[in-house]
């Protein structure tokens, strides 16, 4: 395992019209979690990479990556805005041909009047979320390559979620929630009360945090296993909320692109870059 001492880490910025991060799926019925699942944001730098379903989650095995993976990244996730729920009704399979349309509990196939298939799908809607992305250097300096320069498209979650830009804001920084918390830009839904100092802001923390108590802690079930389709699995792991009073001076006003820009082409190597 890695020395945590030498970890490095960039910052990612996940927001656009609609976000789903991939939560109940029974069925029809298709919902979202409120904010980035580990699951999803692991795919996307999977994709990324252009690495296939059935060994995205296998150690690297060339130099400098050799014996690394995406299980040693570490993920605190800013909720700038938590956007709104938006429910999508669906209808398919009325106008397939007669082989693929629905079958009866008997097994025959329905009539072309039918064959309807019905079904439901939440999104989020103008969320954006700031995540800080924590690993071994190598690795770090990798997914900021391939994130830069995809081999396959980013998405938020389904492949109809395009992101906005930019997706990634800093290259490899040696303390990214320190950024999170005192310079990363933020996309606060309105603008903040006259004379208000801080706004309250909701992190999730992959490990316990280190400013205050957590007032939550759950155990999702997004750790994945295996990506291979029909074999896709996942397994709980910990994670803490708390919230954080940011100075207003984060706010990035109700059109953030300046302020996004700014940072962008900021001086990473200053001394802010340190805790």
């Amino acid at each position: 395992m890695t020395d945590p001492a030498s970890r490095t880490g960039f910052i990612m910025r996940l927001a656009g019209p609609f976000q789903s991060w991939g939560g109940r799926a029974t069925f029809t019925d298709r919902t979202t979690r409120p904010h980035p699942s580990r699951s999803a944001l692991i795919g996307l730098f999977a994709a990324a990479a252009g690495r296939p379903h059935e060994t995205a989650l296998d150690p690297f095995t060339t130099p400098p990556l050799t014996g690394l993976s995406y299980h040693q990244l570490r993920l605190t996730i800013r909720v700038d805005n938590p956007g709104c729920y938006y429910t999508d009704f669906h209808t398919t399979g009325a106008a397939r041909p007669r082989p693929q349309q629905l079958r009866t509990a008997a097994g025959e196939h329905r009539s072309e009047g039918r064959s309807t298939h019905v079904s439901r799908r939440t999104y989020l809607t103008d969320a954006a979320f700031t995540v800080a992305v924590t690993g071994p250097p190598p690795l770090i300096t990798h997914l900021t390559h391939t994130l830069e320069h995809p081999h396959w498209a980013p998405y938020l979650g389904r492949r109809n979620c395009v992101p906005d830009e930019p997706l990634l804001l800093t290259g490899p920084l040696t303390n990214p929630e320190h950024h999170l918390l005192h310079h990363a830009p933020l996309t606060w839904p309105q603008p903040p009360p006259p004379g208000t100092a801080t706004l309250p802001v909701i992190f999730w923390w992959d490990t316990p945090p280190p400013t205050r108590p957590a007032e939550a802690h759950q155990e999702p079930h997004d750790h994945p296993i295996d990506f291979t389709p029909h074999q896709r699995t996942w397994s709980v792991r910990p994670q803490w909320r708390t919230t954080e009073p940011l100075p207003t001076t984060l706010y990035a006003g109700p059109d953030p692109l300046p302020a996004l820009h700014t940072y962008l082409h900021q001086d990473t190597s200053c001394p802010t870059n340190s805790p």
